[in-house]
């Protein structure tokens, strides 16, 4: 049902929210944002073996918030943001949403409060 509900036009943020659900995902998108590394900088400082750590690296890459090239024998990620957007844009319309169902409550309260 919610996928039905789903804008036709509006570009699916799950793979977004599903690819930053974790934190050694969003701590290399972090480290991304910074400038573009190869696998072995991004995974310095992760208690985790190499092919784990690539496992994270492809899911990013799969949703299109990283992409990557070789460069000689080396594998360099670069952050690509306009997936970000999607994300962005949903969150930004529910902020709003919610933003005016408390000025709502608000407005609601204060009339309780002046009758009281």
């Amino acid at each position: 049902m919610p996928n039905q509900l789903r804008s036709r036009t509006t570009p699916d943020a799950t793979p977004v929210f599903r690819a930053l659900a974790d934190p050694t995902r969003r701590a290399v998108v972090e480290r991304l944002g910074q400038a573009p590394a190869s696998t072995t900088t991004l995974a310095e400082g992760f208690a985790m073996a190499l092919p784990s750590f690539m496992q994270h690296l492809a899911v990013l890459e799969e949703c299109g918030l990283v992409t990557s090239h070789k460069q000689g024998r080396t594998r360099i990620y670069r952050l690509t943001p306009a997936p970000m957007r999607a994300a962005e844009d949903w969150l930004s319309r529910q902020r709003d949403l919610w933003e005016r169902r408390l000025d709502q409550l608000d407005d609601y309260l204060h009339t309780m409060e002046q009758e009281t």
